[in-house]
């Protein structure tokens, strides 16, 4: 661990206008929080905040990235406050500790929940200073080089997947390479131990058989540069267990079949070196077709860049071999953090959502997009873990796309906007179908128009987390407002019953009796039947409903004949059975029968149960009838179909929206009814309907 005095002569080694009071009356805090606390190495527990300090310091990160490292988790896991850090250490400071400090652990969440809530104020913090995420990365390394010491192998596991999910990803997409690849590697031992141990002892027999083999391709390949008058630096490497087994999988390899397994890396001058040196290797060894790519021309987006080729040596082994500037490898190792050590000086220079990390703004607008932590972790995925493709505009704007990406993903990543207008596309000045997959160079015209909306069968192939959670919010946000069409119509019909006339103030303070948020949230009760009638007339006038006798649709009076006496049932909701229907019994050890309609597509599948053959009781009435309705798509159509419902009092017990095809909306319905005869009266009125295309009893 680094002794306080150690720490701060790092600091001052790089900034030696860093201010050295604070810097150790930072380490004095963390200690004194912390005290006794033991971390589950048995090591005191301010080791950690200061081991996550001394890798910022390898960074050369200002000082009060410094601080923050030290400080982290004192607010989590002391009794310090944000409040005694802001007095003790300023505001800023008290902005990133609050922006790193973790969220308690909540039990009860599942682990995509609590991973992807995690990752909610993750994002939401990082995208306000990029230091946040610069500490919280250094604080996932830490924690991982001491995840053995964890005697639980699940919660080993748990930590190792979300950071293989997560924090690895998310390493990778601001360039810290080095942070990336080790979280990797530690994260494969738990998540694959055989796997791991199976191939760090295929890479020890290698090196026990290589006689120097990495040197003397490093030499060669020097000598053939250095012939050319090209001063470079060059050194080979194996590549790294996860990146061979991930290889492995991906192709279905075994260990033997993977050829690329050593890599190198030239180190020029400047750029023209790099394509000189590239040049030079493409003459002197055969170089492999399909497997050079040049990010110096077109970096990556956390701004990597380099030149990548693989080459055949001695005719038969392919190595791979990087070309970069000196410069470009600190930025490619380091990424942002090196970025961030050059721009110090002044607020106005601080990283912020724009430029190399654009796509912040991505992640944000997922996050408000997203409807529950799973969809949320699921779009967030897509959005850092993919491989790219490059696109471009008609007029030259260069976006990258994960593999596979389509015509409406290019059109959300130029703008939310562009992707809500959508109609069509072209690829390479050709009309092509939105579904098509974009390929590398491709340019890519996007057709709008001024009434278009985003369709839900777009989910069926676009790819990129911004488009999903896009759509996604779009056709909930048009399900609602069809929803409370319909009870806007239903509370027009509620309201002609009640004893006085009901005027915006009524209809206000029904809301807030009825614990909504507004007029919409009421419509939208009512349309969706969160609500019943009687509950709305009392809440728009208190009292009115003393009078009334019980709703009918309230009502359920249901026997059954061919039950033992005492024997509990239940009505079956695959069939939706009513009184009227032929019905059959399923009976099972310690449960109640289910009681199905006997045309029953699940009794057909056949079961595993006794059959029981039963009949309705005498006056039964009162259950759920499921209905399949097409609507044309044009207005009012909703609102004739919960009009027929009305005029046929049947209460809407659940209204789903199961398809959206131009040029019609289909529908499930479960209606309280009477009946049989009552619903087959409702599925009469709605064929007699010009807005309703086809209704059928599920």
């Amino acid at each position: 661990m680094l002794r306080q005095y150690e720490l701060v002569e790092r600091v001052k080694e790089y900034d030696p206008d860093a201010d050295e009071a604070l810097l150790n009356r930072a380490y004095v805090y963390t200690v004194q929080k912390h005290g006794s606390q033991k971390r589950a190495s048995g090591d005191p527990y301010f080791s950690h905040p200061v081991e996550v300090a001394g890798l910022m310091t390898d960074l050369k990160l200002d000082q009060e990235t410094i601080i923050t490292a030290l400080l982290h988790d004192t607010v989590e896991d002391t009794l310090a406050t944000i409040e005694d850090v802001e007095e003790k250490f300023g505001p800023d400071v008290a902005r990133l500790v609050d922006g790193v400090t973790k969220l308690s652990k909540i039990e009860q969440l599942t682990d995509d929940e609590r991973a992807a809530e995690n990752l909610r104020k993750f994002l939401l913090a990082m995208s306000e200073d990029i230091r946040v995420l610069l500490v919280k990365l250094a604080d996932r390394l830490h924690n991982m080089r001491t995840l053995h010491h964890i005697k639980s192998p699940d919660k080993r596991r748990r930590i190792a997947r979300e950071t293989m999910d997560i924090y690895a990803p998310l390493a990778e997409r601001v360039g810290m390479y080095e942070y990336m690849r080790e979280m990797q590697l530690l994260a494969f031992q738990q998540l694959e131990p055989e796997g791991y141990e199976t191939i760090t002892h295929r890479l020890d027999q290698l090196r026990q058989s290589d006689t120097g083999q990495v040197d003397r391709i490093a030499l060669d390949i020097k000598q053939a540069l250095s012939e050319a008058g090209l001063a470079v630096e060059v050194w080979g490497r194996e590549k790294h267990p996860y990146s061979i087994w991930k290889k492995m999988a991906e192709r279905h390899l075994p260990f033997e079949q993977v050829s690329d397994i050593m890599a190198f890396r030239v180190l020029t001058g400047s750029v023209e070196d790099c394509y000189r040196a590239l040049g030079i290797l493409h003459q002197q060894f055969q170089f492999v077709p399909g497997r050079f790519k040049d990010y110096i021309s077109t970096p990556k987006n956390n701004g990597y860049k380099s030149l990548h080729t693989t080459l055949f040596y001695d005719q038969s082994m392919r190595v791979e071999v990087q070309i970069r500037t000196r410069e470009m490898h600190r930025t490619n190792e380091f990424g942002l953090a090196a970025h961030w050590a050059y721009k110090q000086g002044g607020a106005d220079q601080k990283i912020r959502p724009d430029g190399e990390v654009g796509w912040l703004r991505d992640l944000i607008e997922i996050v408000d997009s997203s409807h529950d932590a799973e969809e949320l972790l699921e779009h967030t995925k897509m959005a850092i873990y993919q491989d790219r493709i490059f696109a471009f505009t008609p007029k030259g704007a260069l976006f990258q796309l994960p593999k596979g990406a389509t015509a409406v993903d290019f059109a959300f990543a130029v703008h939310t906007d562009l992707g809500a207008q959508t109609v069509g596309a072209k690829i390479n000045a050709r009309h092509m179908p939105l579904r098509t997959p974009l390929e590398n160079g491709d340019v890519v015209e996007i057709i709008k128009g001024k009434n278009a909306e985003p369709q839900l069968s777009w989910l069926g192939f676009v790819v990129t987390g911004k488009a999903r959670a896009s759509i996604r919010r779009a056709v909930r946000a048009k399900e609602r407002e069809e929803v409370a069409d319909i009870g806007q119509k239903m509370f027009d019909e509620i309201a002609e019953r009640l004893p006085a006339k009901v005027g915006r103030k009524a209809t206000k303070a029904a809301v807030e009796r009825l614990g909504l948020e507004d007029v919409e949230d009421l419509m939208h009760a009512i349309g969706s039947a969160k609500v019943t009638d009687r509950q709305v007339m009392e809440a728009l006038v208190p009292g009115s409903t003393a009078d009334l006798p019980s709703e009918p649709a309230q009502e359920r009076a249901i026997s059954i004949k061919g039950l033992t006496p005492g024997a509990g049932f239940d009505l079956a909701n695959c069939c939706h059975p009513v009184p009227g229907d032929r019905i059959v019994g399923l009976r099972r050890p310690r449960k109640a029968v289910e009681v199905h309609a006997i045309d029953c597509l699940e009794l057909a599948n056949g079961v595993d149960a006794d059959w029981v053959d039963l009949s309705w009781g005498e006056r039964s009435h009162g259950a759920v009838g499921r209905l399949l309705i097409v609507l044309y798509n044009r207005p009012g159509t909703l609102a004739e179909m919960a009009g027929v419902f009305a005029r046929n009092n049947a209460n809407v017990m659940n209204l789903v929206l199961t398809q959206r095809d131009d040029p019609f909306h289909t529908y499930e319905v479960d209606l309280e009814v009477q009946d049989l005869a009552h619903l087959t009266r409702i599925v009469s009125a709605l064929r007699a309907s010009d807005a309703v295309a086809q209704a059928d009893r599920i």
